[in-house]
């Protein structure tokens, strides 16, 4: 039996184990920083959370700007197809353009 080609979904930057464990990090470590200059655990977690709060916007917005490029880029590619050209065949000049000829083009 033939296995199916593998997907890339874990090379995204959106990949959700690899982002919840780099933010466990990130959080340990601005806690551990947080409370050795400020002494105060009330401090120190309220401050841990409204930075989990704001990374979890700025992962949100990611998500959002990885989505909005994908389907951006699908809709170009079905007008390319809608018109029968695909990838670089689309960036093709539609005059046709002989550099062998005198006065360089075929009209």
């Amino acid at each position: 039996m033939k296995r199916a080609p593998e997907t890339k979904w874990r090379d995204s930057p959106a990949f959700g184990p690899r982002f919840f464990l780099s933010m466990f990090f990130a959080l340990v470590a601005f806690a551990i920083v947080t409370y050795i200059s400020t002494g105060s655990l009330a401090t120190t977690a309220i401050q841990t959370l409204v930075c989990a709060v704001l990374i979890q916007i700025g992962y949100f917005l990611a998500l959002l700007f990885l989505t909005w490029r994908t389907a951006k880029a699908r809709k170009v590619e079905l007008e390319g197809a809608a018109r029968g050209k695909t990838g670089l065949e689309s960036t093709k000049p539609s005059v046709p353009v002989s550099m062998n000829e005198p006065g360089h083009s075929q009209s």
